[in-house]
């Protein structure tokens, strides 16, 4: 059956690095647009990052956090540096069906997340 699996995220000090990680079992990610989304208490679901060759970036990440892929690896992966308090949140990688890369509608396989806390 399909599985996303994050993992990577921790407690961090203001200005630090994570790196989280999705494996993903049940379909080869290699031909899909796949994409990284966050969610703090009390606030909706927001895109972070996706790609299918290049990456993309909500502007509040965009210079900080960097997506890639390993297809051999069939794991997308999200660099997070210079990381701050307003980066904590549950972090989600999901598989893309069809639309605008940045609504959560337009995915339609997520994990379970992974929580990621950056204290000042």
């Amino acid at each position: 059956q399909v599985q996303l699996v994050e993992s990577g995220g921790g407690s961090v000090q203001a200005g630090g690095s994570l790196r989280l990680s999705c494996a993903v079992s049940g379909f080869p990610i290699s031909p899909y647009f796949m994409g990284w989304f966050r969610q703090a208490p009390g606030k909706e679901r927001e895109a972070v990052a996706g790609m299918y060759t290049n990456g993309v970036y909500a502007d509040s990440v965009k210079g900080r956090f960097t997506i890639s892929r390993d297809n051999a690896k069939n794991t997308l992966y999200l660099q997070m540096n210079s990381l701050k308090p307003e980066d904590t949140a549950m972090y989600y990688c999901a598989r893309m069906l069809t639309g605008p890369w940045n609504s959560t509608s337009s995915y339609n396989y997520w994990g379970q997340g992974t929580q990621v806390t950056v204290s000042s």
